[in-house]
């Protein structure tokens, strides 16, 4: 196996492990019911940070964060991804503590098509004959989906596309995963300490009241950062199309999640775009699959 196709298949266990936590979160945050989503969120900067910072002295990378940080070029670039995540984050808490599972992951499953729209307009990516008809099975099943949803239609949209945007700009920003998250977390820092200490001083905070909420709040820096790290290196070894398909793993899972351990309603409509969804799924990743085999097919040869 050629350096290439072990970075490419290294990308894709990355991906698969980021995409299965992200699928799995909403049963995490349904655990923390008696704290406010803005809470949640401002709580998961601090206790990020904290962990991040702690990972990158084990790794003896914080002198190289500290200099990627006069970078102003760089410090833009992550102020604009810390903001789309940010946004991503507060929207994405927010409809699991209401009861939006189905709609965040109608978010997800607009995504992958955000990405690879950017992937082919911005990063003038080429899609071959079968990424096509997948992308236009998965398109179908989406379209279903959006029309069967449409009052919650405002949250998948907010989703798809902040967390599009924020993709495209950590695969173009010239920086590590571990260094680019520790940046955008203490660009989001000021403002959730502001917040908490607002929220103390008003005798609002819900932290700490709780024993069990207290120790999974505290905990969310580390689920939340962990997927995040690992999207972030699958992202620079795989195109956003192949990112893009690939996501549809997390969505499913939500979905499933959603209908079968909170009994959110689903009609015909949202079993027949699921149905459609995973057969462009299995197309892309059976082209995948096949494209790799023959790259390395044409190596060993040469």
């Amino acid at each position: 196996m050629s350096d290439h196709d072990a970075e490419s298949h290294r990308g894709y266990v990355l991906a698969i492990f980021c995409y299965f936590i992200w699928g799995i979160l909403p049963v995490y945050f349904k655990a923390i019911p008696d704290i406010s989503p803005v809470e949640i969120v401002a709580q998961r900067v601090c206790w990020s940070l904290l962990f991040l910072l702690l990972l990158a002295l084990a790794r003896r990378e914080l002198a190289d964060i500290a200099g990627q940080m006069g970078n102003r070029l760089l410090l833009l670039a992550l102020a604009g991804s810390s903001l789309l995540i940010g946004i991503n984050w507060l929207v994405y808490v927010a409809a699991i503590a209401h009861g939006h599972i189905l709609a965040a992951s109608l978010g997800y499953f607009l995504n992958p098509l955000v990405n690879v729209a950017l992937g082919v307009v911005v990063l003038k990516e080429r899609l071959r004959p079968r990424q096509m008809a997948a992308i236009g099975f998965a398109l179908a099943g989406v379209v279903i989906l959006a029309f069967s949803a449409l009052d919650t239609l405002w949250i998948s949209v907010m989703l798809a596309v902040s967390f599009g945007f924020y993709g495209l700009i950590r695969k173009m920003a010239p920086v590590a995963s571990l260094p680019g998250l520790t940046i955008e977390t203490v660009l989001l820092l000021p403002f959730a300490l502001a917040y908490l200490l607002w929220l103390a001083a008003h005798g609002g905070m819900d932290f700490g009241r709780a024993t069990q909420s207290t120790v999974l709040v505290m905990l969310v820096g580390v689920v939340s950062s962990v997927p995040l790290l690992l999207f972030a290196q699958a992202a620079r070894r795989l195109s956003m199309a192949t990112l893009g398909v690939l996501q549809y793993l997390a969505p499913s899972i939500q979905f499933l999640i959603g209908w079968l351990i909170y009994d959110e309603p689903l009609g015909m409509a949202k079993l027949l775009s699921f149905l459609l969804i995973w057969i462009g799924l299995a197309i892309f990743t059976h082209d995948a699959l096949k494209h790799l085999r023959g790259q390395a097919a044409a190596r060993a040869i040469e």
